[in-house]
């Protein structure tokens, strides 16, 4: 069994506590289903968020899928001029038997624009997006 970091974004349409909740524990979920993950293939999380995110940690989003023998950690993403607003971003290090080329990152929302670089990204834009 390998060590493998996937990662995992996606924007907010407006900074409330139950939206934050709703589209973190999506994004978590996408990870999980696009690599055939389990909460006990979790060894940590990193979440960050854009600084005009404060309602509420992203982690707890987790916390309430079953993450709480995980370690999680929360910070503020870097505000550099012309970023992307309302985003919170994952790096998790999971167990898994996939090779490294093989993993899927998943980026939903707005923050499907972030990563088109990555060979396997689970990409869902907003309709209005599309």
């Amino acid at each position: 069994m390998a060590v493998r970091a996937v990662r995992g974004a996606t924007q907010l349409e407006a900074d409330t506590r139950e939206h934050m909740l709703v589209r973190v524990a999506e994004m978590v979920t996408a990870v999980m289903d696009s690599n055939d993950l389990a909460v006990d293939d979790f060894i940590s999380v990193i979440f960050t968020a854009t600084s005009d995110l404060v309602a509420e940690f992203p982690a707890y989003a987790a916390r309430r899928l079953g993450f709480g023998e995980v370690p999680l950690l929360c910070a503020r993403e870097l505000e550099i001029a012309g970023s992307m607003p309302r985003v919170v971003r994952m790096l998790a290090h999971v167990e898994t038997d996939l090779p490294r080329a093989d993993v899927t990152h998943c980026y939903l929302h707005g923050a499907a624009a972030l990563r088109t670089d990555l060979t396997r990204v689970r990409s869902v834009p907003d309709q209005d997006r599309q």
